[in-house]
C-alpha cells in the first residue's frame, strides 16, 4: 500500500496522538529503528558508524545500535549533540550495556574507513541553516565515500519543502511513519538516491 504524504505538522500531531492513545513512545522508537534495520540487507561484515543528534531522530540511532549489537554487529556511535531526549537516553543506555562504544563527535572527527554511515542528526522539524557540530558532521558524512542511510529525513533538509542550504546526501533514506511532503520534491531528489517508507503504526490524527 502506498504511503500517504503528509506535512511535518500533521506528522507531529499524529505522532503525539498515537503516543497518547495507542503506542508508547519508546515502542515507536524501537519500531522505527527496526524499520531502518529491515530496510537495508547488508549490515553484516561492514564497518558501521551512526551519527546521533540530540532529539528523537538521534534516539532512533541509539535504538538501531542496540538492535545491531544484539545481532552481533557493533557499530561506532558518535554523539553530535550534548543533548539527548528521554527516549534517546533510554536506548543509548541499552546500547552501552550491549557493548556499543558511544563517543562525542568533534570537528576533527572523520568517517574515513567506514562502509556504512547512518545519519540520525536532525529530524523533520529542522528548518533554517545548519550550524555548529551538526554542520561539521554533515560535511564529514558527505565526504566520507561511505554508503549513507538517512533516518526519516536527510539531516539539514526542510521536511515540508525538501530544500536545504546543506544536507546529507544519502544512498537510502528511510522515512518513518508517513512520507513527508519535502521528501518527494524535486529539491529533495538531488540528495536522495533511494527513498522508502516504513509503517510503525502511527495513527493519523483525526482519522482513527
Amino acid at each position: 500500500m502506498e504511503s500517504k504524504i503528509i506535512s511535518v505538522e500533521q506528522m507531529r500531531k499524529s505522532d503525539a496522538y498515537t503516543i497518547e492513545h495507542f503506542v508508547p513512545s519508546k515502542e515507536l522508537m524501537q519500531r522505527a529503528a527496526m524499520g531502518v534495520y529491515d530496510s537495508y540487507k547488508d549490515w553484516a561484515d561492514k564497518k558501521i558508524a551512526i551519527a546521533c543528534g540530540g532529539g528523537n531522530n538521534g534516539g532512533d540511532g541509539y535504538a538501531l545500535a542496540g538492535i545491531l549489537a544484539k545481532k552481533g554487529i557493533i557499530a561506532a556511535v558518535f554523539r553530535v549533540s550534548d543533548k539527548m531526549s528521554e527516549d534517546g537516553k533510554y536506548y543509548c543506555d541499552i546500547a552501552g550495556e550491549l557493548g556499543v562504544k558511544i563517543v562525542p563527535f568533534t570537528e576533527d572527527t572523520q568517517f574515513n574507513g567506514y562502509d556504512v554511515i547512518v545519519d540520525c542528526i536532525l529530524g523533520t522539524g529542522f528548518v533554517g541553516d545548519v550550524r555548529g557540530n551538526a554542520r561539521n558532521a554533515i560535511e564529514a558524512i558527505n565526504r566520507s565515500g561511505a554508503y549513507v542511510i538517512s533516518v526519516d529525513i536527510n539531516s539539514g533538509m526542510n521536511g515540508d519543502t525538501g530544500e536545504a542550504s546543506l544536507a546529507v546526501s544519502s544512498d537510502l533514506t528511510v522515512s518513518i511513519g508517513y512520507l513527508k511532503t519535502g521528501l518527494v520534491t524535486d529539491a529533495a531528489s538531488k540528495y536522495i538516491k533511494k527513498l522508502v517508507n516504513v509503517d510503525i503504526g502511527i495513527v493519523l490524527a483525526g482519522e482513527s
